[in-house]
């Protein structure tokens, strides 16, 4: 069988020869271009199954040529962009004109050869909300910079291929699911069924029906068989579903409802869940060996406070995608925007962020975003409270600029628990009579909290 062809356009000799001799050492055919009318030349001649294509170039920049490409459908394969230092508003660009992913300069070559077997068998960033026409998950389609985020996509990368279950750890609104959907396209079933099924579907009197299917309809798990079945917030399954679940992880084996005939299972399983839920299960009401048994493979998606340094590029992408796909005014963010933006807790993550870019947009306004406009579309702090980072503590005398920070800390920690305080006390390492009176001498209204929840 014919080795995969690569075509390298890059108008630096010294990058163009190293590429080639790397990828050929590897086994590719690589042909090289220098600028964009080479590039044009040698697509006529033979189409490549994989393009690596520099930004700047001296005759027509790499935008221009990607866009020129998809007009006219000259290149259907993947094209992996190599930007350097300063390219973020283009790299957008390209990920919005269909770019597959992004190789930074100076070239490391571990990620060159890792991103080049990704895509040349055949897997691609993950849409995993592609069934709903929603836009490719931030995570792994902006350029982000982060040493949290390398370091996600490069765990998810090598997970991926075992077949053992996987956990995926983190706060609702985080991308759980855009992270299982990037792993199960990065693993060797990547060609099969991608299925979801949220926790909170599966109530009791259907759980049965739905995860094991019936005579007439398939369930989750027969739907799956091939590929991975993404089973969102296991602290929102009832009994019931946890019970049959626990069952078929036990046997390996599972029934539709009303027949006898067993199968095997044959899906790869990725579950989510809070850290406060894996912190204690018991009281957030999940099994304990469930959750031993579906957290073979752990892997943690960080907040967006923790990775707050992307906030600008994904402010950036999410406004490029939403006036793409869903035609919305095109507007930037101011640096004051984006500064206070990168200084918000966002309790809602990525979600919240992609709501708050979409209000913006629609609502039209200067081509520019102003910082008055963001605190508006902001989230109200509870209770009338301003948001921490609106304090001026250093004007208060320190007991009340200590409660103030305490209420701020406590009331979004336990909006992250579910309004739980027995997770809450374990995320804060406090013990739980002595929480108890803290809240109540904070004034926070933890039962009316766990009420709405």
């Amino acid at each position: 069988m014919r080795a995969p062809h690569i075509l390298v356009v890059d108008d630096e000799a010294d990058i163009r020869s190293t590429i080639q001799d790397i990828l050929t050492d590897e086994g590719y055919e690589v042909t090289t271009a220098a600028n964009a009318e080479q590039a044009r030349v040698a697509v006529s001649e033979r189409t490549p199954q994989l393009v690596l294509l520099d930004i700047w170039m001296p005759d027509t920049d790499g935008i221009s040529l990607l866009r020129e490409w998809q007009q006219d459908h000259l290149v259907p394969c993947p094209v992996v962009i190599l930007s350097g230092h300063g390219t973020v508003d283009t790299a957008v660009e390209a990920t919005r004109l269909g770019a597959a992913d992004f190789v930074e300069k100076p070239v490391s070559l571990n990620k060159l050869l890792r991103t080049v077997e990704q895509f040349l068998r055949g897997a691609r960033p993950a849409d995993p909300a592609g069934q709903h026409g929603t836009m490719l998950p931030p995570l792994f389609a902006a350029p982000l910079r982060s040493r949290r985020i390398r370091e996600l996509r490069e765990r998810a990368e090598r997970l991926a291929p075992h077949a053992m279950p996987v956990m995926v750890v983190g706060e609702r609104g985080s991308g759980r699911e855009a992270l299982a959907g990037f792993i199960h396209q990065s693993s060797p079933h990547r060609d099969g069924p991608f299925i979801r099924a949220p926790g909170a579907t599966l109530i009791a009197e259907s759980a049965a029906q739905l995860l094991l299917g019936t005579g007439s309809e398939p369930g989750f798990l027969e739907r799956a068989a091939g590929g991975t079945l993404y089973l969102s917030s296991l602290e929102d399954l009832s009994d019931a579903a946890q019970s049959l679940l626990a069952g078929v992880l036990e046997t390996g084996r599972y029934a539709r409802v009303g027949e006898s005939t067993q199968q095997a299972l044959a899906a790869r399983l990725i579950t989510s869940l809070c850290p406060c839920t894996l912190a204690d299960p018991a009281a957030a009401g999940v099994r304990p060996e469930l959750v031993e048994r579906l957290g073979a493979l752990r892997i943690d998606v960080p907040s967006l406070r923790e990775h707050a340094e992307d906030i600008p590029e994904l402010l950036g992408y999410t406004a490029e995608a939403l006036a793409d796909r869903e035609q919305l005014p095109f507007r930037r963010f101011s640096f004051a925007a984006q500064n206070r933006l990168r200084n918000y807790p966002w309790p809602g993550n990525l979600r919240e962020l992609h709501g708050l870019v979409r209000r913006v947009l629609a609502a039209g306004g200067d081509e520019e975003v102003s910082l008055a406009e963001v605190e508006a579309e902001l989230r109200p702090p509870r209770d009338g409270q301003e948001p921490l980072v609106k304090q001026d503590l250093l004007a208060l005398p320190l007991r009340e600029a200590r409660e103030h920070f305490e209420r701020a800390y406590l009331t979004e920690q336990l909006g992250l628990c579910g309004g739980k305080v027995s997770l809450l006390a374990k995320r804060v390492g406090m013990e739980r009579t002595h929480l108890y009176r803290k809240l109540r001498s904070l004034g926070i209204d933890y039962r009316g909290m766990l009420g709405e929840d």
